[in-house]
């Protein structure tokens, strides 16, 4: 009993931390229902979008782009579905793109 317990506090405490870290936008959004910051879920872990897009001068707006338009091929076959501005705003989508890409 004792250890069940502990694994689902455990288990919360770290899901909670990874929540925590996750850029206030993209929560609101509804992206952490498929991605983390630290670990591949359904889509790729934001540390994993920003290495591959470390250093592109244009990544913001093209990972903007990708969010609005959806996709699928970059990080896999499972495609993303697009997010309208009334799931996250222009400025709020710049913004999480930003935190996302300094993770």
């Amino acid at each position: 009993m004792k250890r069940s317990l502990f694994l689902t506090v455990l288990l919360a405490t770290a899901s909670t931390a990874a929540f925590a870290d996750a850029p206030a936008a993209a929560q609101k959004a509804g992206c952490m229902a498929c991605h983390a910051t630290d670990k591949k879920v359904v889509g790729p872990a934001f540390k994993d979008i920003a290495a591959k897009y470390k250093g592109q001068g244009d990544a913001v707006a093209k990972l903007s782009d990708k969010v609005r338009k959806g996709g699928a091929g970059t990080f896999g076959p499972i495609p993303m579905a697009p997010v309208g501005p009334d799931k996250i705003s222009d400025g709020d989508l710049k913004a999480a793109v930003e935190q996302i890409l300094k993770s």
